[in-house]
């Protein structure tokens, strides 16, 4: 592998878009500790030393989290990928329930262009609202719980305005750096710059749990992230391969057809997606009682003893269930088994053994309900290790291995080195997975 990662340093075309790549996060990074204009940095640095940003970041978590601990600095960059993921999870909603869409979508390349260009507006959108809900958070010093210092310089309209215009000016940037690692660069930018907020409070978490438990339980729990690692390396490479056979036919003088190939199912069909969507609606009670806090009315305390606090039975249950819902649910909207069987009929495949048609759509609708159940128990166990962790070894709700970090971790870093692989195999290299 060290010799693969030499090959690729030596190759002249490769080394350019490894260091581009490098430049362009440096860049983000940098972008992620700039303050933006108006905030009181001392009183956000005291604020933030108060306890650790775990237990402060509350509803926020798993937007810090994407930020790679910006928000909760708010910085020019605080908003970080947030948005863009967002809205291209609605878009992609979208393209099945409004036609319009749906037909752009297969218009091939420019189709896709345009639902592009109305992804990067609606990323600006949400920033705009997203930045205006936490910096009026920041005026009324709910950003950050239990901290009482003032976290601007001044709550006035104009570094309100100022601070706004500056985060949703920092979501744009990062559109842009991402597209810009995409063109140039290898793998997919706006995956890396989730990669690399992910990867930015990593260290720090684990530290936590080394200070807060000491060196016994921070070994203990090295060697159980290098055993999640391993598990969920496995099935994220894990898919069910359906043979499809084409046959020959004759078009003129030339013979077409006749080929084998396979329809690759993954055991992880949905990703990430629905371990996103199960946590923003979990957010909703925390958002219910945040804005009753003065309230008395029962159902505040119901939602506040079961579903605000994550290591509740209730809550871990409730989250579990949204997961393995999401999961059924996203890759319904997603793998259509009537278009992969019409495609193949009309262009000659079938799968051995079974007719084309409607009989293949409902094998690939049966093989397709059975592959996602392991994948949907996966992601829901992944997800609750760190609410498991928050009650065996009382660790924050930073826990690193497992949840949304661990899995984007292994996703992004497997794809990437599979394409550095497959341009290294290309001049003849050895490549990384050998």
């Amino acid at each position: 592998m060290l010799s693969a990662f030499a090959n690729a340093f030596r190759t002249p075309d490769l080394r350019r878009k490894l260091l581009f790549v490098l430049l362009i996060i440096t860049i983000f990074r940098l972008g992620s500790q700039v303050p933006a204009p108006g905030v009181h940095v001392a009183n956000v640095k005291e604020c933030l030393d108060l306890a650790s940003q775990g237990e402060n970041a509350g509803l926020y978590s798993l937007i810090n989290l994407f930020s790679g601990g910006a928000l909760l600095q708010l910085t020019i960059f605080a908003l970080g990928i947030m948005p863009y993921i967002t809205a291209s999870i609605i878009l992609q909603l979208l393209v099945v329930v409004i036609p319009r869409l749906e037909a752009l979508k297969k218009e091939g390349q420019a189709g896709q262009a345009k639902i592009t260009q109305y992804t990067r507006i609606l990323t600006l959108g949400l920033a705009l609202l997203q930045a205006t809900g936490i910096v009026a958070l920041a005026r009324s010093g709910d950003l950050l719980s239990g901290c009482t210092l003032p976290l601007l310089h001044d709550n006035g309209t104009s570094t309100f305005l100022i601070m706004v215009i500056t985060m949703t000016a920092g979501t744009a940037v990062i559109m842009w750096l991402g597209e810009l690692i995409t063109e140039h660069g290898i793998g997919n930018g706006m995956s890396l710059l989730i990669f690399t907020q992910v990867v930015a409070t990593f260290p720090s978490s684990l530290w936590q749990v080394r200070i807060g438990q000491g060196w016994w339980v921070f070994g203990i729990v090295m060697v159980i992230g290098l055993v999640i690692i391993a598990a969920v390396i496995f099935i994220e490479q894990a898919q069910r391969r359906i043979p499809v056979q084409y046959a020959r036919r004759m078009v003129g003088r030339k013979m077409f057809g006749g080929s084998s190939t396979y329809i690759p199912l993954k055991v992880n069909q949905a990703g990430i997606i629905p371990v996103i969507f199960a946590s923003s609606l979990m957010y909703l009670p925390a958002m219910a009682v945040q804005f009753n806090r003065t309230s008395n009315a029962k159902w505040v305390q119901i939602l506040n003893d079961y579903f605000v606090v994550g290591s509740h039975p209730l809550y871990m249950a409730a989250f579990f269930g949204l997961i393995i819902f999401f999961t059924y649910f996203y890759v319904s909207i997603t793998f259509n088994p009537q278009e992969v069987a019409d495609n193949m009929k009309k262009y000659g495949g079938f799968i051995p053994g079974i007719r084309a048609g409607k009989p293949t759509e409902d094998y690939l609708s049966y093989v397709l309900s059975r592959i996602t159940l392991p994948g949907a128990l996966y992601l829901g166990l992944i997800s609750l290790i760190p609410l498991i962790a928050l009650v065996l070894i009382n660790a924050n709700q930073n826990f690193p291995f497992g949840g949304t970090s661990i899995l984007i971790m292994v996703g992004v870093a497997l794809d990437t080195v599979k394409q550095i692989e497959s341009q290294l195999q290309q001049r003849n290299y050895e490549g990384f997975l050998r």
